[in-house]
């Protein structure tokens, strides 16, 4: 079996987690192959003693049966980027807080292990946005799991956003941006600035003012398989926009085109874990003293 890590930002306390997972891979004769950045930040003297294989960005990973993302959701958000096309299923592996897409936590990593090695599993796929703009934009990463946005930069004062559906006005906001996310992402950004949660599998895209002028305006859910359009205006000519935690600066010159993108993310889920599950743990559902 080949398996694939990347991980970031670890604290001095993961480095026996991590050794853990490593001297289990190993002991099972598991290929492993970590990215450059995972080796960069792990300080254990295992990698010494261990063979495998060194891959970055941009490399094909098609021939990966897994990939393990260690950290929280942000890790997990950057792992889909180095997976890509592959549809290689990824297993979000909590080294912090549990997360809503990193769901395993570090005391359960034996059990996620077996279940792995043993087919104990389900795979859960999960629809991506693909951003299409002239000039090209974030390529060949122009895809998000969790959103799209547009921000105002450089200027106090809101901006106008004037967002089309297959070629049809919607509504032009007046606010500091605007957020179209999948499902998926209707946990994240989306959720803070009063959008809805979504199931993952209802084949959707949600549209969210951030911090609207006018108190009027609610979210609205439309379907995936709707093209949407953006024409921005501003005092600043400076713009904000980001693909998942990746930013770049454009003007009001940049078309944007939003649609879905025509391959997927494979999360692995393990026995008793569950979307509902996740969401009651993370806000708290059933805490009520009537329950």
């Amino acid at each position: 079996m080949r398996i694939g890590i990347h991980g970031k930002d670890f604290q001095a306390k993961s480095t026996r987690f991590i050794d853990k997972i490593l001297e289990q891979l190993k002991s099972r004769k598991t290929e492993i192959w970590l990215s450059s950045k995972f080796i960069k930040q792990v300080k254990t003297p295992l990698l010494a003693d261990i063979k495998y294989k060194t891959f970055e960005q941009g490399d094909n990973l098609r021939s990966l049966d897994f990939f393990f993302s260690l950290g929280g959701d942000g890790t997990m958000l950057e792992s889909v980027t180095y997976i890509g096309k592959a549809e290689v299923p990824i297993l979000g592996i909590n080294t912090g807080r549990l997360g809503f897409l990193a769901i395993t936590s570090r005391d359960d990593i034996d059990e996620a292990l077996e279940a792995v090695f043993t087919g104990n599993y389900k795979v859960e796929s999960r629809t991506l946005l693909k951003l299409n703009s002239t000039p090209k934009l974030f390529e060949p990463l122009n895809f998000a799991l969790n959103d799209f946005t547009i921000m105002k930069k450089d200027t106090s004062s809101m901006i106008t956003v004037h967002v089309f559906v297959d070629g049809e006005l919607l509504n032009s906001y007046w606010s500091d941006g605007i957020i179209v996310s999948t499902p998926t992402g209707s946990t994240g950004y989306s959720l803070s600035c009063g959008g809805p949660l979504v199931y993952p599998k209802s084949e959707s895209f949600i549209i969210t003012a951030v911090s609207p002028h006018n108190l009027g305006t609610r979210p609205i859910v439309i379907s995936d398989k709707s093209e949407i359009t953006f024409e921005i205006e501003g005092r600043s000519k400076k713009y904000l926009v980001s693909l998942d935690s990746r930013f770049e600066t454009i003007d009001d010159s940049v078309k944007l085109k939003i649609k879905k993108e025509r391959f997927l993310v494979k999360l692995v889920q393990l026995p008793g874990h569950h979307y509902f599950n996740t969401l009651r743990q993370k806000l708290n559902w059933g805490l009520d003293i009537r329950n």
